[in-house]
């Protein structure tokens, strides 16, 4: 298990785990990073981690890709 940071580019991985506080993991949960969800990094950009996730692009900050775990 290691941090979404740490995906390759490219490269589809299931998310195992989500951290963080409540408020922290329902905004996450809201986005689509459910365990057992599928994600892809698409690209990084200036401290942000562009990702597809349930058909959805979406960015995250590097420190919110911290809590996500793969």
């Amino acid at each position: 298990m290691m941090p979404l940071n740490f995906a390759n580019i490219g490269e589809e991985n299931m998310i195992k785990r989500v951290g963080g506080n409540p408020e922290v993991r329902k905004f996450l949960s809201n986005l689509g990073f459910v365990p057992g969800g599928m994600v892809t990094v698409i690209s990084e950009n200036g401290g942000n981690i562009i990702v597809n996730v349930k058909d959805s692009r979406v960015a995250v900050s590097k420190e919110m890709a911290c809590k996500i775990m793969i």
